[in-house]
């Protein structure tokens, strides 16, 4: 019988450019009402790796600013700076090289490059292009992407560390969308695939890591809930349930009954 405990076993880890991690939940850090709750979030959720959007977000171009590192500080947390914001590749190539030099030299990041502004799709020839000089450059790249297998393949193929497929479009909670392009790039990926944007509710993630996910990102599904904390607690759970689900093996889909006692053998 599978021992059972508290937290997932540690053998069962998520390993991203060859560093380890317990937890497959990764948050975002905007959108909360203030950085005290952006670290009572991040710690409810068990939450391992935080991205950050370099645009948006304090991480020392101000020093007279309230600096997010003084609540998540980079000892503790993996700080994965993303493009967030960025419509070019070469937007989004300065954006990681000036995270770079923040964050003393941290090569990690998560490249998005949108391409349109009411959706927040990815602009697919443009990421393949930053993703290309950025890898060329020694960085380790997390790439957001559209949920296409075949696109998915070609920036494994540059050499990115984790991709980074859309459930649905960023913040509008629909969950996933389509569950079949999602197991075509996890049957066929040799580095870990992350959902990122899409998901709304802790049944979405479960669902995303029943689906043999690697992981889940959000930011929205819990900065945006009545109560962030809470939600972020409740998506942990979702993740580790899913996760569990995944590696458990689910039983088949049949069209009729089976009964739980069977009634073969009754007396």
């Amino acid at each position: 019988m599978t021992a059972l405990a508290d937290s997932p076993p540690a053998t069962d880890t998520l390993v991203i450019a060859g560093k380890p991690y317990r937890s497959r939940l990764l948050t975002g850090t905007g959108k909360f009402k203030d950085l005290d709750e952006t670290r009572r979030a991040t710690e409810a959720a068990g939450a391992e790796i935080v991205t950050v959007a370099v645009r948006r977000t304090n991480i020392g171009q101000d020093r007279d600013a309230p600096n997010l590192l003084d609540v998540l500080p980079p000892d503790r947390y993996t700080i994965l700076p993303n493009t967030a914001g960025c419509y070019s590749a070469d937007e989004a190539v300065r954006t990681c090289r000036l995270a770079r030099e923040l964050l003393d030299g941290h090569t990690l990041v998560k490249l998005e490059v949108l391409g349109d502004q009411k959706t927040l799709f990815p602009d697919v020839v443009q990421t393949l292009a930053a993703a290309e000089t950025l890898v060329r450059d020694g960085f380790q790249v997390m790439v957001y992407t559209s949920d296409d297998p075949v696109l998915a393949r070609r920036l494994e193929e540059i050499g990115c560390v984790a991709v980074m497929p859309l459930a649905a479009p960023i913040g509008s909670g629909l969950g996933v969308q389509n569950r079949w392009n999602l197991l075509e790039i996890v049957d066929n990926a040799k580095v870990p695939v992350i959902v990122d944007a899409g998901v709304g509710t802790a049944s979405d993630a479960s669902i995303a890591m029943e689906l043999g996910c690697d992981g889940v990102l959000m930011n929205t599904a819990i900065a945006g809930a009545k109560d962030p904390v809470l939600m972020a607690h409740a998506m942990k759970l979702a993740v580790e349930a899913g996760r569990a689900a995944f590696r458990a093996g689910r039983i088949p889909r049949k069209r009729h009954a089976s009964a739980s006692s069977p009634v073969e053998g009754m007396i």
